[in-house]
């Protein structure tokens, strides 16, 4: 299994990235993907999750802002983000393995990105 996220950099508050996670290795479209940051010195935070049938689940911190979607023909799930905080900046990950209920039972992640949000 393979998972390499890719998009983040740096923006300015109220600005707008757009992360892609590609995948490799196992039949993407038969598995729940989801989005987790991870902030220095803190736990890896689930933020958002999309099943097999395309139900989608948010993060309090991020609903209404935050768009998950994915493209099982191309095996890649991203994630916009719009609205950005500063307190959005972290380096996110893309996960599998997992169930939307509990965003702990993911197992395997791939390399995270980095978002830094700044002015």
């Amino acid at each position: 299994v393979q998972l390499q996220a890719s998009g983040g950099g740096l923006v300015r508050p109220g600005g707008s990235l757009r992360l892609s996670c590609s995948a490799s290795g196992f039949d993407f479209d038969r598995y729940t993907m989801a989005w987790f940051r991870q902030v220095p010195g803190q736990e890896r935070e689930g933020i958002s999750c999309i099943s097999v049938d395309r139900a989608t689940t948010y993060a309090d911190s991020v609903k209404g802002r935050y768009t998950i979607s994915r493209d099982n023909a191309r095996d890649t799930l991203y994630l916009q983000m719009n609205s950005l905080k500063p307190e959005d900046t972290a380096v996110y990950y893309c996960a599998t393995y997992g169930t939307c209920s509990a965003y702990a039972s993911f197992d395997t992640f791939g390399p995270g990105t980095q978002v830094t949000v700044s002015s």
